[in-house]
């Protein structure tokens, strides 16, 4: 019956770490990479690629870009184990300060190449209306810049919000769950 249940649990675990794969994507990072994250996070000591690769079926260049990505992100960090001289990974196990990290970094480039860009149109447009004579163009032009403008105001308040992600000041406004809650739903 042991046997049984080891199987069930690891069954158990491999769904979650479906679930965190696919869902990855959500931060730009592919299924195969966060099925990687999803294996170090339940790992129960720091692996090597060469674990990683076993683990996962896959190539030791694969592991050791995966490992990159999500170091990258923030996601996965180097660890020390006396005696091991290969390079050691563990996952992050703050989700909170994962999240904000990857939010921040990733929205704060996106933000502000939308504001390079609108920036960039406006100008275009304006000299475009400098140069024409037709009135009709004109109006259009306006319009445009209009909802130019609107955009960009829409992009500097999206970057106060990442601020506020990026300073960890949001948890101030939307508190992360208290451990304790989530220690006991584990006890039942």
């Amino acid at each position: 019956m042991e046997y049984k249940d080891w199987q069930q649990y690891e069954e158990t675990k491999e769904k979650f770490i479906q679930v965190i794969a696919k869902n990855m994507n959500l931060y730009g990072v592919t299924p195969s990479i966060g099925r990687l994250y999803g294996v170090l996070y339940f790992a129960q000591e720091p692996m090597t690629l060469d674990d990683m690769r076993e683990a996962l079926s896959m190539s030791k260049t694969s592991m050791s870009t995966g490992v990159r990505a999500l170091s990258d992100m923030k996601m996965v960090e180097p660890a020390f184990k006396k005696g091991v001289r290969k390079d050691l990974y563990k996952s992050e196990e703050d989700w909170y300060k994962s999240f904000t990290s990857l939010f921040s970094s990733k929205w704060k480039k996106d933000t502000e190449t939308n504001i390079e860009e609108a920036d960039e149109t406006i100008e275009e447009l304006r000299s475009i209306k400098n140069r024409t004579e037709d009135p009709q163009l004109k109006a259009h032009i306006d319009e445009d810049i209009r909802k130019l403008v609107y955009a960009k105001n829409y992009y500097r308040w999206l970057m106060n919000f990442i601020s506020v992600v990026e300073s960890g000041e949001i948890f101030k406004y939307v508190p992360k769950v208290d451990q304790s809650l989530t220690e006991e739903e584990g006890d039942s």
